[in-house]
């Protein structure tokens, strides 16, 4: 029995020293075998490999998406007639026999640069209002090199929209997504002409939805971005990692003039609702009942003995305007339009907006702690005179 257990212990430690010797100088011998034995699953593992090897674009690019929208996205220059800074006797003889050529003659400059997207076959091209604000003449130029004159179809300074339209043919129009199903983190590319240096596109993500207190628009629900905006990129595209349209970019913040990582973009659902109607009807009509609305701070909450924390509180109404022939008095805070619950100002400003002109809407409203309904015949909103 001792003997049997010496010859063990002897083949046992020889099998283990010959195992250390190949395991050492011929690794490869013992995972050609191993492999052999869990063949399912390392093969299964190369097969992935091999397939990965045979896809020409993973989710690390976004070509596709650059691919599809850059054609329809265009560069935008305006330029403005000087005639207006020429002087009115220039051609008068006896001026020019004391002043010769001295007086200003009429000239045109560029005014701005920026960019625009084609958003029909018809060649309709969505920008903003800004970018072609005041100008004579409109030229817009495609990315496959064509060039066209570009009429104004119309416009929307409250919310910085302009519809333009060429007439050219085979126009690459961009597919409109839907700006309501983005969210927070979602990748989208950014596609302008920055500075003028040509086409580029950013990529960034999504940083917030629904920005409404900018401060750059009477309308406001701009999507907020990431993506490298920078001047020349206004009334470019949003797109998201398909190339579908999700918004227009507008406006960054900057303390320098170039990209901080804030920019924001108006909204395809803004863009669709203000495009029809200027096609249609040539210009974007509005509902208004002549109030000036303000958000229930706390301060004014406890001031006024306010329970509640939403509804916008009135703090003036326009003399013989809609809500003033309803009986809406300042310090009412109106909670409801129709069914509708009134969140804060820029809501109630949004929802009356909506509103056709002459229509009756009920309006509910808070009074020194009273709930109270008006029937409010709404009007129209007319567009705020320019300054001089």
């Amino acid at each position: 029995m001792r003997r049997l257990w010496l010859l063990f212990a002897q083949t046992a430690t020889v099998g283990l020293a010959l195992w250390f010797i190949v395991t050492t100088l011929k690794p490869e011998w013992v995972r050609q075998g191993f492999n052999s034995s869990r063949n399912l699953s390392f093969s299964s593992t190369a097969t992935v490999k091999e397939s990965n090897k045979a896809l020409p674009i993973t989710q690390s690019s976004y070509r596709n998406a650059a691919q599809r929208s850059m054609p329809a996205v265009v560069n935008i220059g305006t330029s403005r007639d000087e005639s207006a800074s020429a002087h009115p006797l220039q051609n008068d003889p006896f001026f020019k026999k004391f002043f010769g050529d001295q007086l200003p003659q009429k000239s045109e400059r560029p005014a701005s640069s920026g960019s625009g997207v084609i958003v029909s076959a018809e060649g309709h091209i969505i920008t903003n209002f800004h970018v072609i604000e005041g100008a004579d003449s409109i030229d817009v130029a495609l990315a496959d090199g064509r060039n066209a004159k570009a009429v104004v179809i119309g416009t929307d300074p409250e919310t910085d929209l302009a519809v333009l339209q060429i007439n050219l043919r085979d126009l690459p129009a961009i597919t409109l997504g839907h700006s309501e199903n983005a969210r927070v983190g979602d990748i989208v590319l950014a596609i302008g002409n920055p500075f003028g240096v040509g086409q580029t596109v950013t990529m960034g993500i999504i940083s917030a939805m629904g920005r409404n207190s900018v401060g750059i628009n009477t309308y406001e629900n701009f999507i907020q971005t990431d993506a490298a905006v920078n001047p020349g990129n206004s009334g470019g595209a949003l797109v998201d990692v398909d190339g579908n349209l999700l918004g227009i970019n507008s406006a960054i913040y900057s303390r320098n003039g170039g990209s901080l990582g804030i920019g924001f973009a108006i909204p395809v659902s803004t863009i669709k609702s203000v495009m029809e109607e200027i096609i249609t009807k040539g210009e974007v009509v509005r509902g208004w009942i002549g109030v000036d609305p303000q958000d229930i701070t706390p301060e004014m909450a406890e001031s006024f003995n306010i329970k509640q924390a939403s509804g916008a509180i009135i703090a003036g109404v326009v003399r013989n305007g809609p809500a003033f022939q309803a009986g809406i008095k300042p310090g009412d805070i109106l909670t409801h339009i129709g069914n509708d619950p009134i969140l804060n100002r820029t809501d109630m400003f949004y929802q009356i907006a909506k509103l056709k002109p002459n229509a009756k809407v009920p309006f509910k409203l808070m009074r020194q702690g009273k709930e109270l309904s008006v029937d409010v015949t709404v009007g129209k909103r007319e567009l705020p005179k320019p300054e001089k």
